[in-house]
């Protein structure tokens, strides 16, 4: 028989499912997260209580919100990124320059999660933002992330997480993704054509630090209407990968 989880642990886990709750819900009162989560009242309150003296949700006239306290986690986490200024440049400089929406994102626990993100002139609102996590399978940066580490690594992803497909483009079996990895691998970038969003098109490409570690990936995305043609397939991967070679320089020579 399974041991069970310490009391500790237990603890740990509902202040998770009640702070989860809040960012679903977006605010609630204490009956309404109750409801929700099916836990006693008292049993949400001993645990709003807790997270509102460490200032980790807040509360108005009875209704609580996930509090600033993540933020500030989550800046700390991002700043101390390796080489976050020179990327934050470098997506900055790749949205002015391209006038779309350009990011950098990393892998964690099998997901991508969008580091950094910022918009051109032009750009068009995709419901990318920082801190947003998503498979990786479907995205260009992704995909490059995908192709540039160990293939029992990405087994394990696959494993975990499945291929699901969320557009009709989305590459949904293990094969299809190492073929489209190897193509990747060949030219040294990666396509998004609506295999996230409809309607969207997205080149990446994958930065490794000196030890040829995959650290994360460039991309810029925007209307499918507009990227096309020579943007898509030359303009836009030679502008990325301008960006990228002179970040895993910087990395290089900053250790």
């Amino acid at each position: 028989m399974a041991n069970k989880p310490k009391s500790g642990a237990r603890t740990t886990e509902t202040s998770i499912r009640v702070i989860d709750a809040l960012r679903e819900l977006g605010e609630a009162t204490i009956h309404e997260l109750s409801e929700h989560l099916g836990l006693a009242p008292s049993t949400v309150h001993r645990h709003l209580v807790t997270l509102r003296e460490h200032s980790y949700v807040v509360c108005t006239d009875g209704r609580y919100r996930i509090g600033f306290q993540f933020l500030t986690v989550g800046g700390h986490a991002q700043r101390t990124t390796t080489a976050y200024p020179m990327i934050k440049q470098k997506v900055d400089a790749l949205a002015a320059e391209t006038g779309e929406r350009a990011q950098f994102i990393v892998e964690e626990h099998g997901e991508r999660v969008y580091l950094y993100t910022e918009v051109g002139q032009s750009a068009v609102q995709t419901g990318a933002h920082i801190g947003k996590r998503g498979p990786l399978h479907t995205s260009a940066a992704g995909k490059a992330i995908l192709a540039n580490v160990p293939a029992d690594r990405v087994d394990e992803i696959v494993a975990t997480h499945g291929l699901q497909g969320v557009s009709e483009n989305t590459i949904t079996t293990r094969a299809e993704l190492e073929e489209e990895c190897e193509r990747i691998r060949e030219r040294g970038y990666a396509f998004n054509r609506q295999e996230t969003t409809e309607g969207v098109h997205a080149v990446g490409a994958a930065v490794t630090n000196a030890d040829d570690e995959v650290i994360g990936a460039l991309s810029v995305s925007g209307p499918a209407h507009r990227v096309k043609g020579a943007q898509l397939t030359d303009e836009l991967p030679e502008r990325v990968l301008g960006a990228v070679n002179e970040l895993e320089l910087h990395i290089a020579h900053s250790i």
